[in-house]
């Protein structure tokens, strides 16, 4: 089954520093080596600030679009990956190595079975 991992951080004014920087992106090197070599990364993608971020939503049927996220909250989504796992407790064992400090503090990590959509006839 295909698992996502979100990742959320809590983003610190300035991020972590440079030393910090290299040492989470050895984790995060390390857990996608290890997953690739088994054949289980199936993607994996950092995101940008939320100050970059822009929301869309459908009020009365048209659109407004909102600069930032789309709520106020302590942890921001900061990058995902997405696994096939045989399991929820294989998944959990992936999450424990998922650093989640990537934007200056520790977050967590959210983890969602992938929906298998049905195919167009």
């Amino acid at each position: 089954m295909k698992y996502m991992f979100l990742i959320y951080s809590q983003e610190r004014p300035g991020g972590p520093d440079p030393d910090q920087i290299e040492a989470i992106k050895a984790r995060h090197w390390a857990v996608m080596q290890e997953a690739k070599q088994k054949g289980i990364l199936l993607a994996v993608e950092g995101l940008k600030p939320t100050a970059t971020a822009t929301t869309v939503r459908i009020q009365d049927g048209k659109p407004i679009t909102l600069d930032g996220p789309f709520a106020e909250t302590k942890e921001q989504l900061a990058g995902y990956y997405i696994l096939e796992c045989h399991d929820l407790n294989e998944a959990m064992d992936w999450a424990t190595r998922i650093p989640s400090s990537c934007k200056g503090m520790e977050g967590c990590i959210e983890i969602r079975p992938v929906a298998e959509l049905p195919r167009r006839p």
